[in-house]
């Protein structure tokens, strides 16, 4: 079973959907392929911002700083709840192209998924830079990739047209938030969905192995719909 997820390392909810998602694949006796696809939720972010997430959400919702603190402070709740430990207070934030184009690199290697994981952690967990050449090449290497081909490839520009593609390939099918599951090209699960809901599609697809040309289904928890009469 194929199943690519549009996801932006700047997304808290990537990181809680992806483990949701994760713990339910756990339970599923299928071999499932995950592919990490690009979603630049501000491709026009400054490589580090110089005010924090807090600020930032109050001025982009017209909301009053304490709000804003409230509504991460919930975010944190939910992503301990998957295991996750999320330090809002201290996460610093960054334009997230360059780490895009790093994932495409390790996707060549056979290591995207170990650093996806890796990156998010540094995010949302240890508060690092994530726009940073110098951290970027680190974490390549701790996926099992090469330092010095991973900061080649940060300081050529490469891949930049494989984001691109994606972001491109997101809007064609109709994505505006992630994180976005797809699962054998036919299937689509929008947002940060419980365990239950993404075991329920997870059985839904290995047991439909008839695929209808041209279609893709949405699902939400309760079922599954032809995305053509999704209007």
């Amino acid at each position: 079973m194929k199943v690519e997820i549009w996801s932006d390392f700047a997304c808290p909810f990537c990181y809680i959907g992806k483990r949701r998602f994760e713990e339910a694949a756990a339970q599923f006796d299928e071999n499932i392929k995950v592919e990490f696809r690009s979603f630049e939720l501000d491709p026009q972010a400054p490589k580090k911002a110089d005010e924090d997430v807090h600020s930032m959400l109050a001025k982009k919702y017209g909301m009053t700083r304490e709000k804003a603190k409230a509504m991460n402070d919930q975010l944190t709740a939910q992503a301990k709840e998957v295991g996750l430990e999320y330090n809002m207070d201290t996460l610093i934030l960054a334009n997230t192209h360059d780490a895009h184009r790093l994932s495409h690199f390790a996707k060549e290697k056979g290591k995207m998924n170990e650093f996806t994981e890796r990156v998010l952690k540094a995010y949302f967990t240890e508060s690092k830079h994530i726009a940073d050449f110098d951290l970027l090449a680190g974490w390549a290497e701790e996926a099992g990739l090469v330092k010095e081909e991973a900061m080649d490839v940060l300081k050529s520009g490469k891949y930049s047209d494989r984001v691109r593609a994606d972001q491109e390939e997101a809007r064609e099918i109709g994505v505006e938030g992630v994180p976005f599951f797809v699962f054998n090209e036919k299937y689509a699960v929008s947002g940060a969905q419980s365990v239950e809901a993404f075991s329920q599609v997870l059985e839904k697809v290995a047991a439909d192995e008839q695929v209808t040309a041209g279609k893709t289904e949405w699902c939400q928890e309760d079922d599954c719909t032809d995305v053509d009469s999704k209007d």
